[in-house]
């Protein structure tokens, strides 16, 4: 079980299940939604996600037709994202979680689209797009 919050904690997250496909996404939208060299993302099932409290606090934003990324209206935190191709999981940044997960980061992905003044260094594989199998 993982339990998360946004930043200012009106909003509160549970995860019943394992997060899958832990990434280091280095694209530039995850540049410009993180604000940071990269985001760190992971698949959790839809069905062992719930939103504990704060539902009515979320606002959504669709930058691509059938994705939606929702964050705290309050504070601006990013929460989860859904992609309509694919309602059997969510897309959680890893920075939302209180708890300790126990699955790893499997690679930096967009690696030749990272920032100019970011030093990669790093012993995870390293991939120019999504990593293999997704």
């Amino acid at each position: 079980m993982y339990t998360g919050s946004c930043l200012c904690g009106e909003v509160n997250v549970e995860v019943s299940g394992s997060i899958t496909s832990i990434i280091h996404c280095h694209c530039s939208l995850c540049r410009k939604n993180s604000g940071t060299a990269f985001a760190t993302n992971g698949f959790v099932n839809t069905d062992d996600f719930t939103i504990t409290k704060g539902q009515a606090l979320l606002s959504e934003y669709s930058f691509k037709a059938g994705r939606t990324r929702y964050f705290c209206r309050c504070c601006g935190s990013p929460v989860y994202s859904s992609n309509n191709d694919d309602k059997s999981r969510i897309r959680i940044r890893l920075g939302i979680f209180d708890t300790d997960i126990t699955e790893q980061v499997l690679s930096h992905n967009f690696v030749t689209s990272k920032a100019n003044w970011e030093q990669l260094e790093t012993s995870l594989l390293c991939y120019e797009k999504h990593e293999p199998g997704r």
